[in-house]
This record gives structure tokens, C-alpha cells and sequence, in this order.
């Protein structure tokens, strides 16, 4: 099983900020609101014999709404978990260590609570 954050291709006319919002609903059925900038991946892969270089735009935020229960089905799970068990649980690489940071960041001086951490 492949685990991964939310990700997607924005709409014609969509700021990176209306995209991440929008996926991260569509894809987990949860809405949220972006709380800070993040950081970006960047990854290339083959689809239908082309090369397809992507960057990722990832967004500090938090849920205001919604039920897990109205992801997108096109995923056979989605989970909500604390951050200290979310690098474990990742697939790739690049996330996993875009959650170890996320959780420095918001464990820092500046960063939030405990609670932040969890959710």
C-alpha cells in the first residue's frame, strides 16, 4: 500500500494556495486553512513514455471542517495521524522528510503547541 500526503494539479486560473486547500478537501474530506508556507519537492517521473518533471508546493495547516468519511474514493484509506507517527507511515522519501521538518517547526521557539503536533 502506497501512502502519501495530498497532492494535485491546480486548476486554469487556481493560486498554489486555492489548489493545496482544494485537494487537500477533495483528496481527505477534510477542509482546512493554510496557517503558513511550507516547502516544495520537486521529482520526475515517466507517464505514457514522457518525462514529467513536478514540483510540489507543501503548506502548514490546519482542519476546520469536513469527515474523512467524504474522501476521494479513489483512495481505499485515508488517515488522520499525529506527526510522530507519520514519518513511519509515509512512503516516499521526500515526505517523510517534509514531516520531520513540519514537526521541528511547529516544536520550535515560534512553532505552537503540542496540540499543533497531534492534529
Amino acid at each position: 500500500m502506497t501512502w502519501t500526503l495530498p497532492k494535485g494539479t491546480p486548476t486554469t486560473g487556481e493560486t498554489t494556495e486555492q489548489t493545496a486547500v482544494r485537494e487537500v478537501t477533495e483528496e481527505t474530506g477534510i477542509t482546512v486553512r493554510i496557517t503558513a508556507p511550507f516547502d516544495s519537492i520537486e521529482y520526475t517521473f515517466v507517464q505514457h513514455g514522457t518525462r514529467i518533471h513536478k514540483t510540489v508546493h507543501y503548506f502548514l495547516m490546519e482542519p476546520t471542517g469536513g469527515d474523512l468519511e467524504d474522501h476521494d474514493h479513489e483512495f481505499d484509506e485515508v488517515r488522520w495521524v499525529p506527526f510522530d507517527d507519520a514519518a513511519g507511515l509515509l512512503t516516499f522519501e521526500t515526505e517523510r522528510d517534509l514531516v520531520v521538518r513540519a514537526t521541528a517547526r511547529l516544536s520550535g521557539p515560534a512553532g505552537g503547541t503540542p496540540a499543533d503536533r497531534d492534529r
